[in-house]
């Protein structure tokens, strides 16, 4: 039986060390973005982690931070005691089933965002049939309630799981008002996001991607 624990909130400097790992070489403002910490505090932690040899940054236009060797090693140790100290192990396992079980409906979903039939034929979606994106949309927003309850059973006991919620409701919402890249294709869209979710869920359990 899984022990009862209040909520447990991960230390900053372990969100920004696991965003990197779940976001992949990133900006400060994306990182924010991923944390919900501040631009200040993200950006603080960062220059902590790279004095300490776990993260990297990179100048210039296009420049970031990204994970060094020591640091993917140290940031998957520490996800692992975090999991294990707070009894989480078979919630999450149980949580990952639950998104798995989701995660084929999203793939489909982003191809009908992406495709649509012209004469029978699937064709690259021009976006100029607002009832065919409609339709997907009202769909992804069935998909997202679906996983919302995913969500909630993970951050009632690891509270960093909830930000997801707020960044993929947040896409949607963005998504509705014109902003189409929001779904499938910019970095902070649905699909993004929901990318990072299992990401993190495989980190967070010690499983390979591949």
């Amino acid at each position: 039986m899984e022990p009862e624990t209040t909520p447990h909130t991960t230390g900053a400097d372990l969100l920004a060390l696991h965003a990197l790992r779940c976001a992949g070489f990133s900006g400060t403002v994306r990182l924010a973005e991923v944390t919900g910490l501040s631009e200040d505090e993200t950006e603080s932690e960062l220059i902590d982690l790279a004095v300490s040899g776990l993260v990297t940054r990179t100048g210039g236009a296009f420049g970031g931070w990204g994970l060094s060797g020591a640091g993917r090693a140290a940031g998957a140790a520490r996800i692992t005691a975090e999991l294990d100290s707070t009894g989480a192990r078979p919630l999450v396992e149980r949580a990952y089933e639950g998104f798995l079980e989701l995660n084929p409906e999203l793939l489909d979903l982003c191809t009908a965002w992406q495709l649509r039939l012209v004469d029978g034929v699937p064709t690259p979606n021009d976006h100029t049939d607002a009832d065919h994106d409609a339709r997907v949309l009202d769909l992804f927003s069935d998909l997202d309630q679906r996983l919302a309850a995913v969500c909630a059973d993970l951050s009632a006991r690891l509270v960093r799981f909830g930000r997801y919620r707020v960044r993929l409701a947040g896409a949607l919402t963005r998504a509705r008002a014109g902003a189409l890249d929001q779904v499938a294709d910019g970095t902070a869209s649905y699909h993004a996001v929901w990318a990072q979710l299992h990401e993190d869920l495989l980190v967070t359990l010690g499983i390979p991607r591949y």
